[in-house]
């Protein structure tokens, strides 16, 4: 920052002695090219493109590590995945799997930066709002403050989740000079309450346009920041709302989509289960508004597609697909899924032209609607051959990420072939999916005592689980698919807990919410020693040696962050 203020005022002083030099010519007084004043802005079409802009940031804009997907930061981090690839491919990503980061790492301001720019065009949209143009009503006013504010609290909220305390600023904050002495020294999480709240009173149930934020979004979202908070009650409140009458913008009642895999195809975008989510399109002239941060997620080389796809990025642990192992159609709570007697058979070290027969024991449907494996369906291209679409096995595994991976029957159209590789999808990402909520007010009902509720919540969600088998060609399961509801009643508080933990893992593994989860739990350093305990010894390479502590709680504040204003103004975390 002061670095910039050096910059701009060499450059005002060159210009004043150029404009000494040519005296008063008019003609060399040329407005700029491309720029919309301050004035166009003000009215209800440059507002409107102004929050746009601040909508647009939400996907990140390319930057990989810094989109709501927290493909690293949520899941890698917390285990369900290792960075996959080779060592030297996105290397920056080595040490925050490894929990060896530090502030100076490549990566540190990826989360940061997204953040902090999707704030200054929220934060620029209710700067303008203060004098609007005459065109702009006051209920105009209304809707696109609750908008702002809803965008600029997500952005705090990653902030938050990643980094703890960042330096606040809203729109009263001058952008010329006051930024260089707001520190990181307030809690984030009122902040984001306050403007969430803001948003639940004044968005509408439904909009116009699909991709905007109505008040059931804003509910769902706040319900999680009470989450967050340990507001069990406040959250149960807003649950029961949301989840007895909440509608998606377009009207949609919530609920969850019948077939779980339909949730993740583009054509089904915006469905019953999409509380929130950011708009993919491809094929726009820029992969920028596709899923701009999924392009190296995606079987290597001779995978789907054929030769020259990219890059075997994202492959699930061990550990995450042990996870989905079931006895008498219910998961393993007490953990030993990692057993010699229950892990899930796989392919490592077997090429491709070797012959191998799939696990044949029980398993949780969902694990082959979220992982690629060895002689099972994916997709709609073929069975996965193992070896021949993994990069690097002894680097992460023999898994491939499906998740958020374009089908065959949507080359070209929901998928982009603009760039250098065809990745790039129109697949909305759900930030917020009705599973999730149902979850979260699990978790909520067994804190204010209602187990059995919690029970009714997971329940629900496994259902469509049960209805969700992968079947072949001819009708058959895909594998020895074996699960069941929870029939018994919940009476023990940890027991109830340990099965909707479970179950997050189980619907919503590989979608960035596993290790906020570990440390909303406080059970990060337990869950993250028995991932490591039994995938560092299958990845030696890769994982020997990695050793989760307390210190990487918290992502760092970036170092060159602190080096622009100092560290009486910015505090780095601590152990960095």
């Amino acid at each position: 920052m002061k670095n910039f203020k050096l910059k701009i005022g060499a450059l005002l002083a060159s210009t004043a002695m150029m404009v000494a030099v040519s005296c008063s010519e008019e003609f060399l007084e040329v407005p700029p090219v491309g720029q919309l004043s301050e004035n166009q802005l003000r009215t209800l079409a440059g507002l409107d493109a102004s929050l746009i802009a601040a909508y647009s940031q939400v996907n990140g804009r390319g930057n990989r590590l810094g989109s709501p997907s927290n493909w690293v930061w949520g899941s890698i981090r917390g285990g369900e995945a290792n960075k996959g690839t080779d060592p030297g491919d996105f290397s920056t990503i080595n040490p925050i799997q490894r929990y060896e980061n530090n502030a100076a790492g490549g990566e540190m301001g990826s989360k940061y930066n997204v953040c902090y720019e999707g704030i200054a065009r929220a934060n620029n949209v209710l700067r303008l709002l203060k004098n609007p143009g005459p065109d702009v009503t006051p209920a105009d006013i209304t809707r696109l403050s609750a908008q702002a504010r809803f965008l600029r609290a997500h952005f705090y909220f990653e902030l938050y989740r990643d980094y703890n305390r960042t330096p606040y600023v809203d729109e009263n904050v001058d952008y010329g000079s006051g930024l260089e002495s707001v520190k990181n020294d307030k809690d984030l999480l009122p902040f984001v309450v306050a403007d969430l709240d803001f948003a639940v009173k004044n968005l509408p149930a439904t909009q116009a346009q699909v991709g905007r934020v109505n008040s059931w979004a804003a509910k769902a979202y706040l319900a999680k920041v009470y989450m967050y908070q340990k507001d069990f009650t406040k959250a149960k409140a807003m649950f029961d709302d949301v989840i007895a009458n909440g509608v998606t913008s377009n009207g949609k009642k919530y609920g969850l989509v019948p077939y779980y895999e339909n949730m993740f195809r583009a054509a089904n975008d915006n469905h019953e289960e999409s509380v929130w989510a950011y708009q993919a399109a491809a094929n726009t002239g820029s992969v920028l508004n596709a899923n701009p941060e999924f392009d190296l997620n995606f079987p290597y080389n001779t995978g789907p597609a054929g030769p020259g796809n990219c890059c075997g990025f994202f492959q699930p642990s061990f550990t995450f697909v042990n996870a989905f192992r079931t006895k008498n159609g219910l998961p393993l709570l007490d953990k030993s899924y990692n057993s010699a007697a229950n892990e899930v058979k796989n392919d490592m070290g077997v090429s491709s032209g070797a012959a191998f027969t799939p696990d044949a024991g029980p398993l949780d449907p969902r694990l082959d609607h979220t992982v690629g494996r060895r002689g099972i369906p994916y997709l709609d291209w073929q069975d996965h051959p193992g070896q021949a679409w993994i990069r690097n096995q002894p680097n992460a595994g023999p898994y491939s990420p499906k998740k958020y991976v374009y089908a065959k029957s949507e080359q070209g159209s929901f998928q982009d072939n603009s760039s250098w590789t065809p990745g790039y999808t129109g697949i909305n990402f759900m930030i917020i999916r009705f599973a999730d909520v149902l979850l979260l007010a699990a978790e909520a009902e067994i804190e204010v005592g209602s187990l059995e509720k919690a029970r009714e919540y997971v329940n629900r969600v496994r259902t469509r689980a049960m209805n969700s088998i992968l079947t072949r060609s001819g009708g058959t399961p895909a594998a020895n698919y074996d699960i069941k509801t929870y029939s018994t009643p919940w009476t023990d508080k940890a027991t109830a807990q340990s099965a909707v933990r479970m179950e997050r893992l189980l619907e919503l593994g590989m979608e960035g919410h596993r290790f906020y989860d570990l440390q909303r739990w406080g059970t990060a350093q337990a869950e993250l020693d028995f991932y490591l305990a039994y995938d560092a010894a299958k990845l030696p390479a890769a994982l020997g040696g990695a050793k989760y502590t307390e210190k990487y709680k918290w992502v760092p504040i970036p170092q060159d962050q602190i080096d622009l204003v100092g560290r009486d103004i910015l505090a780095q975390n601590p152990g960095f």
